[in-house]
């Protein structure tokens, strides 16, 4: 039987039969569904860019050198410079009308798409907000506001189609990390990697075919280009790297392609490790001399374009093209808030939402 509740504002109340400074208490339980990106600084001037770039990369999940050996060249030398290169290739591509970065852009507009989709279906009993593992909107506020709205369930879903330690991995330690400081946690589901769900896949397939269908010439290489990792992470078991390769796989059969036609590599490389490979900004150059004079490429691995697609792919990669040799380089952009794409995460986000509404 449901506890009688006295409504004090919209959505929450006191117990009827509680004491007069018992706790608010919501009135209705709803779930939450956060979609979780990457993160972004919150300009592009030198202290917020060192701020986002501190946090980024003291994470343990994206580098994993003793502390005692990597703050001190992070804090000193990496952060004196990297801010002002970084800070350069953001304002490339700033959103200023909205004076924001276009990964906030896009994952406020996905965001808003699935608001719209899953309240067709499940009216006011579903929220849903976004957050960012590194700078705003941060988990810790997000969950937390959602927990206030009175969701006791919530479906926490890391956007990146391939699982990585340094990006799903990272996203949900952090939400874990919220839940820890709650006296009353909220049942939580983190979302599989989707990198072979069908909707997913049809949607890349898609996206492809829109843009050959625009092409004077067709290309002769489609070059599916992933973020890389150190290869020691493969090693040590990350599952990335291979779901990467079927990510491909399953993409260049459903269009049909030849296994000449389509090829793998993997861009934005730091550090003096040894990285899978082979790594795009030199790949593309090694086409180019090989006469492959027109190629496409891609992302599967981002949900949203952001400084790596629309800073590096669209200017250092293709450079390396065209200094090469290279004629004609189509960037085919990621699937952002392409209806398909919007329809591929609710059937992930509905197939993780099942027995709770």
């Amino acid at each position: 039987m449901t506890e009688q509740v006295e409504m004090d504002h919209p959505g929450e109340g006191r117990l009827a039969h509680a004491d007069s400074d018992h706790p608010p208490v919501v009135s209705h339980a709803k779930v939450g569904v956060v979609l979780a990106n990457l993160g972004t600084p919150d300009a592009t001037d030198y202290w917020s860019m060192r701020r986002y770039l501190s946090e980024f990369l003291s994470d343990k999940r994206v580098v994993d050198y003793s502390s005692w050996l990597w703050q001190p060249l992070l804090q000193g030398i990496i952060l004196s410079k990297r801010p002002f290169s970084s800070g350069e290739a953001y304002r490339s591509i700033w959103n200023t009308e909205k004076n924001e970065s276009p990964l906030l852009t896009t994952t406020r507009a996905q965001t808003d798409k699935m608001r719209e989709r899953l309240k067709a279906l499940y009216g006011d009993d579903v929220e849903v907000d976004f957050c960012m593992r590194y700078g705003n909107p941060s988990t810790r506020s997000v969950l937390n506001r959602l927990k206030e709205r009175g969701c006791e369930k919530i479906v926490f879903f890391p956007l990146y189609p391939q699982y990585g330690g340094p990006t799903t991995a990272t996203a949900n330690d952090q939400a874990f990390r919220v839940l820890m400081e709650m006296k009353w946690q909220p049942y939580i589901r983190t979302v599989p990697a989707y990198f072979e769900h069908p909707a997913y896949l049809e949607a890349l397939t898609n996206s492809i075919k829109e843009a050959y269908e625009g092409l004077e010439t067709r290309p002769t290489k489609l070059v599916a280009s992933y973020h890389g990792v150190p290869k020691r992470y493969l090693m040590e078991g990350d599952p990335y790297h291979c779901q990467c390769q079927k990510t491909t796989r399953l993409m260049r059969e459903k269009l049909g392609f030849s296994k000449e036609e389509v090829d793998t590599a993997f861009q934005s490389q730091f550090g003096p490790e040894k990285w899978v490979g082979p790594q795009t900004v030199d790949h593309v150059a090694e086409l180019a001399k090989q006469g492959h004079k027109h190629i496409a490429i891609l992302s599967p691995a981002f949900s949203s374009d952001c400084v790596e697609t629309l800073e590096e792919i669209q200017e250092e990669i293709y450079e390396s093209f065209i200094e090469a040799g290279g004629e004609t380089f189509t960037y085919i952009p990621c699937l952002n808030d392409r209806d398909d794409h919007i329809e591929a995460l609710l059937q992930v986000v509905n197939n993780e939402l099942a027995g709770w509404l």
